[in-house]
């Protein structure tokens, strides 16, 4: 732990210092660096027989960028723009100003503008539908509890991969910024469902289980996990090509896949359900948290084509060949869900239709991020889907609750 003896203290003018300091962060211990060794506060000793580098802000910073936890030295040096990058930066991650990406900066101000909770949702005509013997039939009730088991606990595992694998190797801090407003919207979508199930009645055991009990749900966490664990080990640093490549394919993993593939039969599924006057309270809550989800994926696009644009040597045939596969086989992974969830046509909707539709959004995302269309003509067969994301209009105030958001109808929609 860092203490106040380890920090250095200025000494008067003219007056001398032989005092010798040693620090070494838990981040540089993982490198396997060795300890800087500060001749005086304002000159430090990185020579490689020090086992330091030479850089602007931070004393001793691992091969994979700074992390925001390196000894805090005594310097007159201020950040400058052209110094930060999203990974492997080795300046001061703590200073969030100058902003080098307003991009990042402006998307965390429209999440914070839109927030919402939700308890502001009256679950009421839910309740009294679900306790209605004749009020659902069994395909529809199985649609819902199929939807709240896979979301209740894909969100945990983008916030547990935010949080305990991104974060610490993104190298900006408007980009974390970012990150941390969206790991509580997470939150806040978890909490979302919870409160589904506990106004509905449900078996929490039954709904937040599924993910071990439901092969089309476990198949599709098990493929998203697989991108957490590996940049979750302490082993794991940016910093080279290869390892690069594997930071880069897990943010598309993530948001392009998870975020922006893995949750839409479901959003369909359960917005539908609104269209028909059904179980308008959990619909609705569906509806914010897909808005919240567009901004994520709108995000994860922009990070991911900046680090392309920093780091071009990363994005080479073969790892767009790599990329590609991976998501053929979430649009196979989802497709089975839509089977899974909707075995007989229901709500106006059958399995066939999520087919096309999931190659239509899949050809989307690949345009996003620089990659050709994978599925060649692939049509939208929901164009309502555009108007349930718009959420600036007018509602029954009786009915649901007023949605007019500060930035709302300026919010870029997939």
């Amino acid at each position: 732990m860092l203490s106040f003896d380890d920090i250095p203290v200025p000494t008067p003018q003219g007056q001398a210092q032989n005092s010798t300091q040693t620090a070494v962060t838990g981040a540089a211990q993982a490198q396997g660096a060795v300890a800087a060794t500060a001749s005086s506060p304002a000159t430090m000793d990185f020579s490689p027989a020090a086992g330091g580098t030479a850089i602007s802000s931070v004393s001793v910073v691992p091969a994979g960028g700074a992390t925001g936890i390196e000894n805090i030295e005594v310097t007159s040096h201020r950040i400058k723009v052209d110094e930060k990058k999203i990974i492997n930066c080795r300046a001061d991650v703590n200073q969030l100003v100058p902003f080098k990406y307003e991009w990042a900066w402006q998307k965390y101000l429209d999440a914070c503008a839109n927030h919402w909770m939700p308890q502001e949702i009256s679950m009421s005509r839910d309740i009294a539908l679900w306790k209605d013997p004749n009020g659902l039939t069994d395909d529809e009730r199985m649609i819902i509890k199929r939807n709240l088991g896979f979301f209740s606990t894909a969100d945990s595992l983008v916030a547990n991969n935010l949080v305990l694998a991104i974060y610490r190797h993104v190298t900006n801090p408007e980009c974390r910024q970012y990150l941390l407003r969206q790991a509580f919207e997470e939150a806040i979508h978890t909490h979302a469902y919870q409160y589904v199930v506990e106004s509905l009645g449900l078996d929490e055991g039954e709904i937040f289980n599924m993910y071990r009990e439901v092969p089309s749900i476990h198949k599709k966490d098990v493929f998203q996990l697989q991108f957490t664990q590996e940049l979750a080990d302490p082993n794991f640093h940016t910093g080279t090509v290869a390892t690069d490549k594997r930071f880069l394919r897990n943010l598309i993993g993530y948001y392009i896949i998870m975020e922006g593939l893995f949750f839409y039969v479901g959003f369909v599924q359960m917005l539908s359900f609104g269209r028909q006057n059904k179980m308008t309270g959990a619909s609705e809550q569906f509806q914010y948290i897909m808005r919240d989800e567009s901004m994520h994926l709108n995000f994860g696009v922009d990070m991911i084509n900046a680090i392309k644009a920093e780091n071009p040597h990363l994005w080479t045939a073969e790892f767009q060949e790599e990329i590609i596969e991976l998501i053929n086989e979430g649009v196979a992974l989802e497709y089975s869900y839509a089977e899974d969830t909707m075995p007989r046509g229901v709500l106006g909707l059958n399995a066939q239709m999520f087919s096309e539709y999931l190659r239509f959004v899949a050809n989307r995302r690949c345009k996003q991020i620089g990659l050709a269309e994978i599925y060649a003509g692939a049509k939208n067969p929901f164009p309502w889907m555009s108007e349930m994301i718009d959420l600036k209009k007018e509602k029954n105030f009786f009915e649901t609750r007023v949605i007019d958001y500060q930035v709302g109808g300026a919010l870029n929609w997939d």
